[in-house]
């Protein structure tokens, strides 16, 4: 699961602000290597300017995807 514990994750899939929670939340709370989907790089860059994230953690993968 992908620890949206007050939403239907099937339900969000279905619309575009509904998968960016979704990252949203896999961002925030981290995604299991073991049983989760892996966060999509196409899909972080896509979104950018949509996600709302803590700005530390905007700042890091700022670093990481983009080198600046």
């Amino acid at each position: 699961m992908l620890g949206v514990w007050d939403y239907d994750p099937e339900e969000l899939k279905k619309t575009e602000q509904g998968r960016i929670l979704l990252l949203e939340r896999m961002i925030d709370y981290g995604v299991s290597y073991k049983y989760g989907p892996k966060i999509k790089l196409a899909e972080v860059k896509k979104n950018w300017d949509k996600l709302r994230i803590e700005p530390d953690r905007r700042e890091l993968l700022k670093l990481l995807i983009w080198g600046s």
